[in-house]
């Protein structure tokens, strides 16, 4: 059986490195806001190139506290818009809501399947604040076009880097070309915990300073309380274990970046198959291939055809956000571009445990179904 992602494999590269951090965390006695996340917090900005990071509980409060931040600071208001992807995992769209913000969905570049910086202008009103501009699936979104539109318009820029960690451009990582940028350490991520965990990076002190309180109960001092805040905490366990992994994360990427390559070379030739967009990209940086999705009209066919195969895949994602029973008010909106793309993406089998020949056999089989 290929797995889509074995995270016992992965981790267990890591074991005697994650076993010997996670009992310096044990025999420390101190389990919250200690040295271990500290020492995350700076190893996690130099590696984006930020001057702050900030470690919080999950990667949907890392987005939803820096839209709140802004508020405290005066940035925005109840009812002002974010211009958002329609292209996305719902969490970039929730953090939105959840601060009583009004989301605009703007259609994808079909062959980047990010933000269209194109597309962005026509959506701007006296209301717009903000930009979220979403990596997904491990590919920057065209971030000089994005901060430079946003400086135009006098707009911040917040990065949704949950899947994008490490991909660069022009020698600058995701987190550090907007105003801050929210991560997600989900297990299955190319930096994972062993667990949920989350931060934020920015090069604003005070968004910083707004941000390190409303993460705990809105404190700098214990008891006192200066912002309506939240228990949103990245803890010692999972930072210690984020400190191991950090430090083998270029050469995960790596292997994540050959196996990517072996798919692009074996299936280029299929009819019926649409592969992700590579054209211009130096060095392939832009892409750290947390998802090797690929598109076909036949998904379904294709996706239950692997399956008897034993080669699992997976859908990202299925149902838009705005045909969500969650967003009932958007169900009659028409997103063409997005519909298509959620109607058709699989994503093959990809990690950094996964060896050559499986992706050559991945590839076999899904020649033979084409042909």
């Amino acid at each position: 059986m290929i797995n889509f992602l074995d995270l016992k494999k992965i981790n267990a590269q890591y074991r005697e490195e994650l076993i010997t951090a996670c009992t310096r965390v044990i025999d420390s006695g101190w389990y919250i806001n200690g040295n271990e996340l500290s020492q995350f917090e700076k190893n996690f900005a130099e590696y984006c190139g930020t001057k702050h990071a900030i470690g919080v509980a999950n990667g949907l409060d890392a987005l939803t506290l820096v839209l709140r931040a802004w508020k405290e600071l005066g940035k925005l208001n109840d009812g002002d818009e974010i211009i958002v992807p329609a292209n996305t995992y719902i969490a970039s769209i929730l953090a939105i809501s959840a601060n009583n913000l009004k989301p605009v969905l703007v259609e994808p570049d079909i062959n980047t399947y990010n933000l269209d910086p194109k597309l962005i202008e026509e959506k701007i009103t006296p209301k717009t604040k903000v930009i979220l501009a979403v990596h997904l699936y491990g590919r920057l979104a065209d971030m000089p076009s994005i901060t430079q539109f946003a400086r135009q318009h006098s707009l911040l820029v917040l990065e949704d880097s949950a899947q994008a960690h490490g991909a660069e451009i022009e020698g600058k990582r995701a987190g550090n070309w907007g105003d801050a940028s929210g991560f997600s350490f989900y297990p299955g991520k190319n930096l994972g915990a062993l667990g949920d965990g989350g931060a934020i990076t920015t090069n604003d002190d005070q968004l910083a300073e707004v941000l390190k309180a409303l993460r705990n109960y809105g404190s700098h001092e214990k008891y006192v309380n200066k912002y309506k805040g939240v228990n949103s905490r990245l803890d010692e366990i999972q930072a210690a274990c984020l400190n191991v992994k950090l430090k083998h994360l270029d050469h995960t990427i790596n292997s994540r970046r050959n196996i990517a390559q072996i798919y692009q070379k074996n299936l280029q030739s299929l009819n019926g198959l649409i592969l992700p967009t590579i054209e211009n990209i130096p060095n392939n940086l832009i892409h750290v291939w947390h998802l090797y999705v690929i598109r076909s009209e036949q998904r379904e066919k294709l996706h239950h055809f692997l399956s008897q195969h034993d080669i699992q895949t997976l859908i990202h994602y299925p149902i838009p956000a705005h045909q969500q029973h969650a967003y009932a008010e958007w169900n009659n909106l028409r997103l063409p571009l997005s519909e298509k793309i959620h109607n058709e993406v699989l994503s093959l089998p990809i990690s950094p445990c996964l060896t050559e020949d499986e992706a050559v056999f991945v590839c076999e089989k899904i020649t033979s179904f084409f042909k």
